[in-house]
């Protein structure tokens, strides 16, 4: 099934797994750590704790993910990373011992890596390099509804069963519909293959030059990783931040707004559809992000100035994932582009699982207002380094004379 060239069966497909791999390996989390700590009878500090080195320890396979995407095939590394999800959810649900339990939060981040994002994003390159960015943005339109809907189904679920009967009610989710539409997409790459359908696509080409991509990608990573930072601080604290600052109760409703200004900027991208360079939308997305958190600086208790920020945060946030997947593509091009985002994310996630604890302490010795203004200082050179890229690259990609290789 096509629409402009897309095939959307995948894009629906990839669609329900992202929603249900985010919704089970990442925002439910939040939800289930008060359970997890009583349980093991430690603190929800510590839980956090154990999420916070997974992240770290997820950006640190992430290159090596990358490069079995480009390897293996993307659909293929999906279909073993929802098994590997479901097993890990298991060893979470059955962990006897807080040793356990943080082996398997590890792993379970580690499958992240492998159905997420970083994996879908390479499916659709991978798919059609071409139409790859509308793609891209279709996806993480459906995707964004992750945490409207898995937020409140988790906390319904904790009135009638523990946080390890959630985890087996997510085991099955990941193994029984994930896996089996993840092989599915394998299945029809297969059959395009053989039938000749691929025959007619073509390498995209990237804006940057072979000899200057080295520092390129280096200057890209950076500022995802310092944007990535800033999102990962606003995020981790946002509802007990907006209550230290005198909101209180109005700080749960004005967090919600964040989720809702992302599908909803995502909606706007797509109907811009190619209007706005991938560059361009990686700078749009740093600036509105940053401005999001100069906002709640400047405004402090003040609740429209809340609301603005959660509002302006959402839209750069949702943005940003769609330049997350299209400026690798825009700039280095579709070949290699699973070990290229692999190593982009890497800095990414390693810089947002630090920045929990990093923005907290900063909060705790020099103020929330004060902490707020240095965070937007980290995005403003993100920024930065956004148009240094914009500028290096001088160009749009092309196709190739070349059909796409066949994986």
């Amino acid at each position: 099934m096509r629409d402009n060239g897309i095939r959307t069966d995948v894009v629906a497909a990839l669609g329900v797994t992202q929603i249900i791999g985010y919704g089970t390996l990442y925002y439910s989390f939040s939800i289930l750590a008060e359970g997890m700590a009583a349980d093991f009878g430690i603190g929800v500090e510590q839980v956090f704790a154990v999420f916070s080195v997974s992240l770290f320890v997820g950006g640190l396979t992430a290159p090596l993910i990358g490069r079995e995407l480009d390897r293996r095939g993307a659909a293929a590394v999906m279909t073993f990373g929802s098994a590997i999800a479901a097993a890990t959810l298991v060893l979470c649900a059955w962990s006897p011992s807080v040793a356990v339990f943080a082996l398997a939060i590890v792993l379970l981040e580690v499958s992240s890596g492998m159905v997420q994002y970083q994996a879908a994003f390479a499916a659709l390159v991978e798919s059609d390099p071409k139409t790859a960015p509308r793609s891209i943005t279709y996806l993480t339109l459906i995707a964004g509804f992750a945490s409207s809907i898995f937020w409140p189904f988790s906390a319904a679920l904790t009135a009638y069963l523990s946080w390890r009967e959630i985890y087996l009610v997510f085991a099955v989710l990941n193994l029984a519909l994930c896996m089996p539409l993840h092989f599915w997409i394998v299945r029809a790459g297969r059959i395009a293959n053989a039938q000749g359908m691929r025959k007619e696509r073509r390498h995209v080409v990237g804006a940057i030059p072979v000899e200057r991509r080295r520092a390129a990608m280096l200057i890209v990573s950076v500022a995802f990783a310092l944007l990535g930072f800033t999102l990962a601080s606003m995020l981790a604290h946002m509802v007990p931040m907006l209550g230290a600052l005198g909101l209180g109760g109005a700080a749960v409703v004005i967090g919600s707004l964040f989720g809702p200004a992302q599908v909803f900027s995502r909606l706007i991208n797509m109907i811009l559809g190619t209007r706005i360079s991938p560059p361009g939308l990686a700078i749009v997305s740093a600036a509105l992000m940053v401005l999001g958190v100069v906002i709640l600086g400047v405004s402090g208790e003040w609740l429209p100035g809340a609301v603005a920020f959660a509002v302006v945060l959402g839209l750069g946030s949702g943005i940003n994932s769609i330049a997350q997947g299209s400026l690798p593509l825009y700039l280095f091009g579709s070949d290699g582009y699973g070990a290229i985002t692999g190593r982009m994310a890497a800095a990414r996630l390693a810089a947002g699982a630090a920045a929990p604890f990093t923005f907290a302490a900063a909060m705790h010795q020099i103020g929330i207002g004060l902490s707020l203004f240095a965070t937007a200082a980290l995005g403003t050179l993100g920024i930065g380094a956004f148009v240094l890229v914009a500028i290096k690259a001088g160009r749009h990609p092309v196709a190739s004379e070349s059909p796409l290789r066949s994986t």
